[in-house]
């Protein structure tokens, strides 16, 4: 570990990188006992030919077995309206929310996704406490919902979309 690593705090670290708004995913994966899911902002496009996207997963989530087992998985856009099964994935809900799944090339996916896009994993690159999935795309579903964001600690909401669409 560098000198710089040791001066910079976690904490100001961490709300540094939360200051940066998101979209909200949830990633899902299928192996044999069941469905698996855990909501990730670090989520990105990588290449368009080929067509690559990364995941970062923490060494310590049980996901991380999950998609390596499975091979697999689903990245899940969410919505405006989302809020509770992102929150269902995170584990800070005090009661269970039920999550409806549809099957989309061959994977779970949460229904009434914003977007959907389903990967093959094509490499795992360890990177300090978290594995980088690169996934190989394999189908891509698209639907008319507006974003679920977090920022700073906070879900939040497009404000004024709505508005700007109607002018266009």
């Amino acid at each position: 570990m560098t000198k710089i690593e040791h001066e910079i705090d976690d904490r100001l670290f961490r709300n540094a990188m939360g200051s940066f708004a998101t979209g909200v995913t949830v990633i899902t994966t299928e192996v044999e006992n069941g469905i698996h899911g855990m909501t990730a902002n670090a989520f990105m496009s990588i290449s368009l030919n080929p067509k690559l996207i990364a995941i970062s997963v923490d060494e310590k989530a049980k996901m991380l077995d999950h998609i390596k087992k499975a091979g697999k998985f689903a990245v899940n856009i969410l919505s405006k309206d989302q809020k509770e099964v992102s929150m269902q994935f995170a584990g800070q809900n005090k009661e269970d929310v039920d999550v409806s799944f549809v099957t989309y090339k061959g994977l779970p996916t949460v229904e009434n996704s914003l977007a959907v896009v389903t990967c093959e994993v094509q490499s795992g690159i360890v990177a300090g406490d978290h594995t980088i999935f690169i996934g190989q795309v394999t189908g891509v579903k698209l639907e008319s919902h507006d974003p679920l964001l977090f920022s700073k600690g906070q879900y939040r909401e497009l404000q004024g979309l709505q508005e700007l669409q109607e002018l266009q």
